[in-house]
């Protein structure tokens, strides 16, 4: 690492790693899943916070086509690396933004007949757009009905829809009955507009049964996040993040750690402050549940979690010094984890992860 990168990571106080071959593996491995559909890339929340300019072209190279984010702003951010692909923008259409999707030759994401209308009478077909159906959702989307009277609707070729798409209520839960409803009334939807492309499976999706249809669209999965929760994951870990120990003290027994004295040493303890915290996107809730190894060591997180500190037990880590690293994700300390550590879940870790890191990008 460059010397100026190492300066950086004492100012900061921490690293971020983002291996991109990981990440060009996750995407082949769920390419091959896919079972013959086309493999997308979801890159929302600026890739699921590992930088949108370096992972969108990542995908790319590795041999994905096409991509989704969640705003038009998200959408114009990946244009701008990634010039030949078809970008769809999946929260729909806002009043007045028709020509800033034209102009960017970004495909909305249509959920609702206003925005259907919208599209239709701006486009004339000559910009393409994806069609919304909730079938369990109940979040964005045309109803089932409501997708079903669109059957020869002029209003279609209008929008220059060119793919039908639906989200899944709980994918990652193989077993629950609503999977099945939702693939049925996709499969009805599809049956009445058999012109377009289909779209529903996520990350979870790709592994249930009769989901696949045309284009499947991975989020999650691509970063490391495993989409067969209960299973071993089949996913690569792309992100390993390090936090800087910036002091180490003895405490003895009674004394109290951090804000609120929310935790007390039971007896003569070693500590080390990391510099970083909830602003880093390590959320409080993490605060006396989650761990961060040391030398490989599990060191607990002791009292609340700060803006910008946390204090471990390093007791039992001898490497435990000012200026060594902490590992918060890595080394065999998963995103899932981490989000259950945290009492919520992998993604708003992920997506949650600041801007004061410095960023490395591996491959």
């Amino acid at each position: 690492m460059a010397g100026s990168q190492r300066r950086g990571s004492e100012v900061h106080g921490g690293r971020l790693t983002v291996d991109l071959c990981a990440l060009a593996a996750n995407w082949r491995r769920l390419a091959d899943a896919a079972r013959g559909a086309e493999c997308g890339a979801v890159i929302k929340a600026d890739a699921y916070g590992t930088g949108i300019g370096r992972a969108g072209p990542a995908l790319r190279a590795a041999g994905c086509r096409t991509f989704f984010v969640a705003h038009l702003s998200e959408g114009l951010t990946a244009r701008a690396v990634l010039p030949q692909a078809r970008i769809y923008v999946l929260n729909g259409l806002p009043p007045g933004s028709a020509p800033d999707f034209a102009e960017a030759d970004l495909r909305p994401v249509l959920g609702s007949l206003d925005e259907v209308s919208d599209w239709a009478a701006f486009s004339r077909g000559r910009h393409a757009a994806a069609l919304h159906v909730d079938t369990g959702m109940n979040r964005l989307g045309l109803s089932v009905p409501e997708a079903l009277a669109l059957t020869g609707d002029s209003r279609l070729d209008g929008a220059g829809i060119d793919l039908v798409m639906s989200h899944f209520v709980s994918a990652e839960q193989p077993a629950d009955p609503v999977n099945g409803r939702q693939i049925a009334d996709f499969a009805r939807v599809r049956e009445a507009l058999p012109t377009l492309k289909g779209s529903l499976a996520n990350s979870s999706g790709i592994f249930l049964d009769g989901a696949g249809h045309d284009l499947v669209r991975p989020g999650y999965a691509l970063f490391g996040g495993n989409p067969t929760p209960g299973t071993e994951n089949p996913m690569r870990p792309v992100v390993r993040l390090e936090a800087t120990i910036v002091q180490v003290r003895q405490v003895e027994k009674g004394m109290s750690v951090g804000y609120n004295g929310r935790w007390t040493a039971p007896g003569p303890r070693r500590l080390a402050t990391l510099s970083l915290g909830y602003a880093d996107g390590l959320p409080r809730a993490i605060s006396g549940r989650g761990h961060a190894l040391v030398g490989g060591v599990a060191c607990p997180i002791l009292g609340l979690v700060s803006m910008d500190l946390i204090i471990l037990d390093v007791t039992d880590a001898p490497e435990a010094r000012r200026g060594a690293s902490a590992v918060l994700i890595g080394d065999g300390l998963d995103i899932d984890t981490v989000g259950r550590s945290a009492g919520t879940i992998g993604y708003e870790i992920l997506t949650s992860l600041g801007s004061r890191y410095v960023r490395d990008y591996d491959g």
